[in-house]
């Protein structure tokens, strides 16, 4: 382990490693395993602090449906152990590996901190609302927990809501705990050529708004090879139901007949739709070019088209039914103003999930706070982080 890299083996070590920070104000980039370090801005410190030296669960518990690991343990460590049991992760999180261009395997501390959900986010929630407890360090050293290892618990102020998606910038996670479901038996999908995508949402709409428990509702502009597709032209609107198999196929069978108006219907069978939202999960039919950068807006299902055509970009992507605008474009401030400018519009928010260095640091990756929130947010950082050592400059500059 070189100087500049602390990968502290437990907790201990960890919260004196960030007290000994503090005492000498001395900046600290935090990290999981490094998978999603080219998310929003570059931290500006002279030392990594990695807590992939934490890892392996701690408690398992199929029949009260929760899960305690350490945070660096890997994602795909905790989805064997949860399959194992017929069980999974209700978010569906993303490991966007690929998209990043790196190999590191992505950590569950670092999917909680960075509140990353996929495409089952519309139907069961986003890794948020099943994070129930968490041991966390803050930026002076002091260990903490929140929240516990039991469905219903009442803890006071919810820390685990405040540093779920706060990047590393509140507190270092050390451990956390998440409610698991059982997972599907069968999973199908349909995918519904459009003429356009304003047709395409008014599906999705449609699909979501019946009675057949649609639990992924996608589209793809341009389906291309990605999983499960080859040989639909797009655009397409992309629905998957989960279920045991009889019901899958039954609701399928209902849910076509609903949507036939909107354009040629194909059915996917089990297969080719596991394929095809495990692309969508991880954003692969957007084509995004290794040096172009990549936005995600969040605006009304209703909204979603006008943002990409505002924003004058022919890679997109619409997940979550039209409300998660995926999309990819010239990594210049130019275009990136476009697409804040379209998401403002449309009463949005923005994020520049990946660009060049030079693009993330020069420009807002987010949205600014209104001065109510940020004068709040000030206030929880400065109990916190009160030198700021923690992924300084992470989510907004000087901040």
């Amino acid at each position: 382990m070189s100087e500049a890299s602390l990968a502290p083996r437990d907790e201990a070590a960890l919260a004196a490693a960030i007290a000994a920070a503090h005492a000498a104000a001395e900046p600290l980039a935090i990290e999981g395993n490094g998978s999603k370090r080219d998310l929003l801005r570059p931290v500006q410190a002279a030392r990594t602090l990695s807590t992939r030296g934490l890892s392996g669960i701690t408690l398992y518990r199929p029949q009260e449906l929760i899960v305690s690991a350490l945070a660096g343990t890997p994602l795909a460590e905790i989805e064997a152990a949860l399959a194992e049991k017929g069980q999974h992760l209700i978010a569906e999180p993303p490991t966007l590996s690929a998209f990043f261009g790196t190999d590191r395997a992505p950590t569950i501390g670092g999917l909680v901190a960075t509140n990353l959900s996929g495409p089952r986010r519309i139907a069961g929630g986003a890794m948020r609302d099943h994070v129930m407890g968490i041991r966390a360090v803050t930026g002076t050293g002091a260990v903490f927990r929140s929240g516990g290892r039991v469905l219903k618990n009442v803890t006071g102020l919810d820390l685990c809501k405040l540093l779920t998606g706060a990047h590393g910038t509140l507190g270092v996670l050390t451990e956390v705990t998440l409610k698991v479901l059982p997972a599907p038996a069968s999973s199908g999908s349909l995918a519904v050529q459009v003429a356009d995508l304003a047709t395409g949402v008014r599906a999705l709409s449609a699909g979501l708004g019946s009675p057949f428990g649609v639990s992924g509702a996608a589209l793809l502009p341009q389906a291309g090879p990605a999983g499960g597709l080859a040989g639909l032209p797009g655009p397409l609107a992309l629905l998957r139901i989960e279920d045991f198999a009889e019901s899958v196929a039954y609701r399928l069978g209902r849910l076509r007949e609903d949507l036939a108006g909107f354009g040629t219907v194909a059915l996917l069978a089990e297969e080719a739709s596991l394929a095809a939202w495990r692309a969508v999960r991880e954003a692969e039919p957007l084509g995004a070019a290794p040096g172009e950068a990549v936005w995600r807006v969040s605006v009304k299902p209703s909204a979603g088209p006008g943002v990409a055509a505002a924003a004058g970009l022919d890679k997109a992507l619409l997940d979550w039914g039209g409300g998660l605008v995926w999309l990819a474009g010239p990594a210049t401030p130019d275009q990136h103003a476009r697409v804040v400018a379209a998401a403002a519009a449309a009463g949005g928010t923005f994020t520049l999930f990946r660009a060049p260095e030079p693009l993330r640091a020069a420009v807002a990756v987010l949205p600014e706070e209104p001065p109510a929130l940020a004068a709040i947010g000030r206030r929880v950082k400065a109990v916190l982080d009160p030198k700021g050592i923690l992924n300084p400059g992470r989510m907004r500059a000087g901040a």
